[in-house]
């Protein structure tokens, strides 16, 4: 399915569902939305999934992992080498999201979008890395709409894997600053108000970091109105992939749970890609990274998590998952006002 075809097929969410969902929430035996956000989690996922009858016993995070040509100027910490070295430690499950992926019962599939070399890592490369932004664009939009699609089969294919949630997550040395220069061009703000330090920059690093952005948007000159544009010419192929996800979601009817800083750059391109897809997305935590509040507010999401966590890799996604199986169980297990013979609360 290509990207025309998919957004063609999204429909808004099911408000039936989410009614039903609420009667049973509000007939359950305890004080009326007392479980406040975990109840319009599960609410809105039936809505999502066009039944009350919500079911997560499958989860799965995905990882787009991609190598940045902005790294080239000094913008990290890191070099380019260690996306490769971090996304191979992502299939033996030592890295601080697959221990936390494993508590919560979340399955992980990291995926090549576009390392600079080939590893052992699930192969959809667009190409082996960006280009430098500061001299010419990231990619073509040809490669900027392919990474979206293989976000949008990446969740078909995991649907038919019987899958009912995904998170999102993402490895790539620079992508702080991909996603910060994507958030300036999409919010129309300096650079200044949402670059961060990313992976412990000092002031001069940060300094330097906002400077390379701000050159790349004046080189490549993206539409702020069209952020296929944007994604191409100061993007990467991990916000590209994710991007992908989120509409993808939309498209199966299938949550999406969002990370951090750099999902939400993604998502913010998604949403101003197709509007619609906005339902399905579920911000998991408000990220410690400089401009994550921002992009929150922006988008109008009020986060579940608030825990200061700047990680990235999908490990604010997975956070969220425990607290959501528990609103499910009580969703599903307790016992009604009529069941045990109490009045009922009423909305006064």
């Amino acid at each position: 399915m290509n990207l025309e075809e998919a957004l063609k097929q999204i429909r808004p969410i099911d408000e039936l569902a989410k009614k039903q969902c609420r009667l049973r929430w509000d007939s359950i035996a305890k004080p009326l939305h007392s479980l406040g956000k975990l109840e319009d989690g599960i609410t809105q996922i039936a809505g999502i999934t066009g039944t009350h009858e919500v079911n997560l016993d499958k989860k799965a995070l995905v990882i787009m992992c991609a190598d940045n040509g902005v790294v080239a100027e000094g913008v990290t910490q890191a070099g380019s080498e260690v996306t490769a070295l971090v996304a191979e430690n992502f299939l033996k499950g030592t890295s601080c999201v697959c221990i936390m992926a494993k508590q919560a019962g979340v399955d992980v599939y990291p995926i090549d979008i576009g390392m600079n070399r080939d590893t052992k890592v699930l192969n959809k490369k667009t190409a082996f890395g960006t280009k430098n932004i500061l001299y010419e664009p990231a990619m073509s939009r040809e490669q900027a709409v392919q990474s979206i699609e293989t976000g949008i089969r990446t969740v078909s294919d995991l649907k038919n894997k019987g899958y009912n949630i995904i998170a999102t997550g993402e490895m790539g040395i620079g992508n702080t600053t991909t996603s910060s220069a994507m958030a300036s061009v999409l919010l129309d703000l300096p650079a200044e108000q949402v670059t961060g330090k990313g992976a412990g920059l000092s002031e001069t690093g940060l300094n330097h970091k906002i400077d390379v952005i701000k050159k790349a948007i004046l080189v490549n000159r993206p539409d702020k109105k069209d952020p296929i544009d944007v994604l191409s010419k100061v993007g990467g192929f991990d916000i590209g992939g994710l991007t992908g996800v989120y509409i993808g979601g939309a498209v199966h009817r299938i949550p999406i749970v969002m990370d951090g800083f750099i999902s939400l750059a993604a998502a913010l391109a998604a949403i101003r890609i197709e509007p619609k897809v906005r339902e399905f997305i579920i911000p998991s935590h408000a990220s410690g990274e400089y401009g994550g509040r921002l992009l929150l507010d922006t988008i109008g999401f009020e986060p579940y998590l608030t825990c200061d966590m700047c990680l990235g890799e999908g490990t604010g996604g997975v956070a969220l998952f425990p607290l959501l199986d528990m609103g499910l169980a009580v969703y599903r297990q307790m016992s009604t006002f009529e069941q045990i013979n109490i009045e009922p609360y009423h909305p006064l």
